[in-house]
């Protein structure tokens, strides 16, 4: 029975290894729109059987990151100017609501942190490093909402980040940033001031207007 579970906790690790690490490659679009994934690749990549490949990859197919053809095929999604439209209009519902929970808990540390990430997003830029921007970017975010103190919400997020991280990557691609995002020194002052609508704005804005140039 102890050999049983030691055999079901090492295969549950294993899963959860390859599960978080191609999570983030997706998220930070180091995978393009498009790219199929196979068991054999996985399972090579990260020094694992099929088993928790597969699992892995049911479990990245059922939160949208990844699709699944008739014929059996996984891929990151390629995604429709409507359904870009739709995870945009998303993003702006929820993060707005976080950034104005988060409020009331942004002591200046907090926008310290921010400001220092802000810096690291300009770094990328003048590396011309697209999936490092996509990562800063989000850590920006994730910092600022994780003070709204809640969890369901900031998973939710998380999860429509998650479907769009090849298309942001095709994104920047086009996009070819010269500066960090105008928007968020505007976060970064709102939250100085305590001006929630200033605020609510920004990252509306921030969160919405580059796909709304993708799929225009």
């Amino acid at each position: 029975m102890l050999i049983t579970s030691r055999t079901d906790s090492t295969s549950s690790s294993a899963h959860d290894r390859v599960y978080r690490g191609l999570r983030s490659r997706i998220m930070h679009g180091e995978i393009e729109p498009g790219k199929a994934l196979t068991l054999r690749g996985i399972g090579k990549e990260f020094d694992v059987s099929m088993t928790p490949a597969r699992e892995a990859l049911r479990r990245l197919v059922a939160e949208g990151a990844l699709t699944l053809s008739t014929s059996g095929r996984v891929s990151t999604p390629e995604l429709s100017n409507e359904r870009i439209e739709e995870l945009a209009a998303l993003r702006s519902l929820i993060e707005v609501e976080l950034a104005s929970r988060a409020l009331p808990r942004a002591h200046m540390a907090l926008i310290e942190r921010l400001q220092t990430i802000n810096g690291a997003v300009a770094e990328t830029i003048v590396r011309q490093d697209a999936v490092g921007y996509i990562r800063t970017n989000l850590e920006f975010h994730r910092t600022l909402y994780l003070r709204a103190q809640a969890p369901a919400m900031l998973a939710m997020a998380e999860t429509v980040w998650l479907q769009l991280g090849p298309t942001m990557r095709a994104l920047y691609g086009k996009l070819r940033r010269k500066e960090p995002p105008h928007y968020h020194r505007l976060i970064i002052a709102a939250l100085k001031a305590g001006d929630e609508p200033g605020l609510r704005l920004a990252v509306r804005s921030d969160v919405t207007q580059g796909l709304k140039m993708l799929a225009g």
